[in-house]
């Protein structure tokens, strides 16, 4: 098809069977006022994503081990069996215990696949629920993130079954951590019945995170059981543990080493200050607060629950000198004892201009909603003494002194 190029009136004509078109461009919605506020939003999302992240990458560790290991053990077994002169009924049995040790191998595959295959859809689950946030539905989103907040301070306070049925009742099984921290509660509950054990296993599951980290939780454990045996007079069992178990420590924790070892000698019931703190039932509280610590950081959680982190940046915005004060109103969170600790570390909100808000309404006075002073020096908004004024025939009564007057006696103050 040719086409002629001749411009006309500054547009090119098409002949033949083209017919000239009027191109038509679709106008670029203008941004929604809440995206600014949405991208923010996501911003806060870090440990959301992260913390199945590496769940899922642990228990692909961990499945990795069991295979190196039953397989290293199995081939192992099969040399031995090619080097040895075994009988043929001896080397029947040895070979049937190596592929039942396979088929054990194998039901412990299946079960780590079905748990990586968990963890991968609760990945994807929540990468689903971010795209999902709209910046024209934000109160849903908002309402969900809530409730996924909430959930995550009841697993923190250890309130694990108010958090489940929370979560199960709202539907947020996928986007909450219920199953990480009962991993921890596991741990948890055994320090606070003076067992190590579990919290020992949990650093060797992750030995090379902590190493990394150079968290000192092990050694703390391994401290703790010494002088769990010299508080049981148990002094020989106590030497022949710390040869094992303390010694590799001796070259970086050195002071601290020497510390305990020194209760050989003070024994349970020294008044010495130094040793006797160390027999204290506070030390496996200590232990516990560290284990949630070095707990927190190996998953990427925040060391304080999020309720507290999201209340303290909207309480920065609203603390001020006032708030401190006897005659504070209740209308303001920080009259409230809980509020005002939870604010205690935060600076005062820096204010460079004074805001006027109306003790009826709680609505900001401004040019739009001015204020305007009773003849007892109260001042109260505009928009409010009009509403009062219909309602009583033009009768302003104050809600702090009783006054009342005429409307008309109301002088507008002005707002520099």
């Amino acid at each position: 098809m040719e086409m002629d190029t001749t411009p006309s009136n500054g547009n090119n004509t098409a002949t033949g069977t083209q017919t000239g078109a009027t191109a038509t461009v679709n106008p670029t919605p203008a941004p929604s006022s809440n995206l600014p506020r949405l991208t923010e939003s996501l911003k806060l999302e870090h440990q959301f994503l992260r913390v199945p992240f590496e769940h899922f990458k642990k228990t692909l560790r961990t499945n990795n081990r069991v295979v190196e290991k039953e397989m290293s053990a199995v081939i192992s077994g099969v040399n031995d069996a090619a080097s040895s002169d075994l009988s043929s009924a001896d080397a029947v049995n040895h070979l049937s215990s190596l592929v039942s040790r396979l088929q054990g191998l194998k039901r412990k595959l299946e079960e780590g696949n079905r748990a990586e295959h968990l963890q991968a859809q609760k990945c994807r689950a929540r990468l689903e629920h971010l795209e999902s946030a709209d910046a024209e539905k934000m109160s849903e989103w908002n309402n969900t993130r809530l409730k996924r907040v909430l959930v995550d301070y009841l697993l923190r306070m250890s309130y694990y079954d108010t958090a489940e049925k929370l979560a199960e009742c709202s539907n947020l099984q996928e986007l909450v951590d219920i199953d990480v921290f009962q991993e921890a509660k596991k741990v948890i509950d055994a320090l606070q019945n003076k067992d190590a054990a579990p919290a020992l296993s949990w650093c060797a599951e992750n030995k090379s995170r902590l190493k990394k980290s150079k968290s000192k939780l092990e050694f703390q454990l391994r401290l703790q059981e010494f002088i769990e045996m010299v508080r049981a007079e148990n002094n020989l069992r106590a030497i022949t543990y710390a040869k094992k178990y303390l010694a590799p420590w001796g070259a970086t924790h050195m002071k601290e080493l020497q510390r305990v070892l020194a209760t050989l000698a003070f024994k349970r019931d020294t008044g010495c200050a130094t040793y006797k703190v160390l027999f204290e039932a506070k030390q496996w509280d200590y232990l516990v607060d560290q284990f949630k610590q070095e707990f927190c950081k190996l998953y990427g959680m925040t060391l304080e629950p999020l309720l507290n982190i999201y209340l303290q940046a909207g309480l920065s915005a609203l603390k001020t000198p006032y708030c401190y004060e006897d005659d504070c109103t209740k209308e303001d969170p920080l009259s409230q004892e809980a509020f005002r600790k939870l604010a205690l570390p935060l600076p005062f909100s820096k204010q460079h201009h004074s805001k006027l808000v109306c003790y009826i309404t709680k609505e900001l006075m401004d040019t739009e909603n001015p204020p305007q002073v009773l003849p007892n020096g109260y001042v109260y908004s505009t928009k409010a003494l009009e509403e009062m004024a219909k309602k009583n025939n033009g009768t302003i009564i104050c809600p702090r002194s009783g006054l009342v007057c005429s409307y008309t006696e109301l002088v507008k103050a002005f707002i520099s």
